[in-house]
């Protein structure tokens, strides 16, 4: 197995903090590159000061020159730009693991980008939240360079990575197909209750739903959906979009897909709510946002 010697983290948001947190604890040297870091005040500069043994660079193609791996982990939309951003000078066998939560088609495209750079592209799938499981996430693996990569990713330290396919887009596809739901579900979650607080029946709702599908807190789980689409909502509408390209590649119409869009774009506008110290405190937050239409209004 050839020896990482420098590690390229390509976006630094919440996954790129807890790559740089958790795998920079050996002596392998680690650079981060982020849009937002030419603002001295940014969240992300901030966080990459407060990360030791992550060093910034001014422009991606630094990345691409010295950095035997890159770990791209940048908005969906971004998946093809972050990849052509360094495919002009790349280091040649380097690594590219793409996680980035795009479709079948972003990701072939991000793919025969570095692979013409004679780069070695990993499409990789996050299966669950990032945090809490950080690197113990599972992490599905495709394309040619799949399985050659287990070793160098496990010796990172990631211990759930299972090659899925030889091809590109089948892990991809497995996301966006999972995200249909999930997505969907905070979506849902959402919508059914803030309508719900309006009227006074939220209480009513949750014991319902605990009936109907035990299993999950659905008060718990409902806040922390909630919470997730506050805190995330921007992100998650660019994954959607990139999920409906996946749906309607095979003829099904997104309907689902796009109305999830909408609803993630609507929370992402009201992220200080998530520090709101219940669920009704929350909800009745967005119902004031929401405002009941008054008489007249629709005139």
């Amino acid at each position: 197995m050839t020896k990482i010697r420098r590690v390229g983290l390509l976006g630094f948001g919440e996954v790129g903090q807890i790559l740089g947190q958790d795998l920079s604890s050996g002596d392998t040297p680690f650079l981060a590159f982020d849009l937002k870091f030419t603002d001295p005040v940014s969240g992300a500069s901030a966080d990459l000061r407060a990360t030791k043994k992550v060093e910034t660079c001014l422009h991606p193609i630094e990345l691409g020159r010295s950095c035997d791996l890159i770990i791209s982990a940048v908005t969906a939309e971004n998946t093809e730009v972050a990849a052509r951003s360094i495919s002009k000078d790349l280091r040649p066998n380097s690594w590219f693991l793409d996680l980035n939560s795009a479709s079948p088609e972003s990701k072939s495209s991000a793919a025969n980008l570095i692979n013409m750079a004679g780069g070695r592209y990993v499409e990789a799938s996050v299966m669950s939240p990032f945090p809490p499981k950080r690197l113990q996430s599972p992490i599905l693996l495709g394309g040619p360079h799949a399985e050659s990569f287990l070793d160098v990713g496990t010796a990172m330290g990631f211990s759930e990575l299972v090659v899925l396919s030889k091809e590109y887009g089948k892990a991809a596809a497995a996301k966006m197909c999972r995200s249909v739901m999930i997505k969907g579900v905070e979506a849902l979650i959402s919508e059914s209750l803030i309508a719900a607080r309006a009227y006074g029946v939220e209480d009513t709702v949750l014991r319902s739903l605990n009936d109907l599908l035990p299993g999950p807190n659905w008060r718990d789980l409902s806040r922390y959906m909630i919470e997730r689409t506050l805190l995330h909502g921007g992100r998650r509408a660019e994954e959607m979009r990139e999920v409906a390209k996946t749906v309607t590649a095979t003829g099904l119409e997104a309907n689902m897909s796009l109305a999830t869009v909408s609803r993630q774009e609507w929370a992402k506008a009201h992220p200080d709510l998530q520090n709101l110290p219940t669920l009704e405190a929350i909800l009745d937050a967005l119902v004031a946002i929401a405002g009941p239409q008054k008489k007249g209004d629709a005139a």
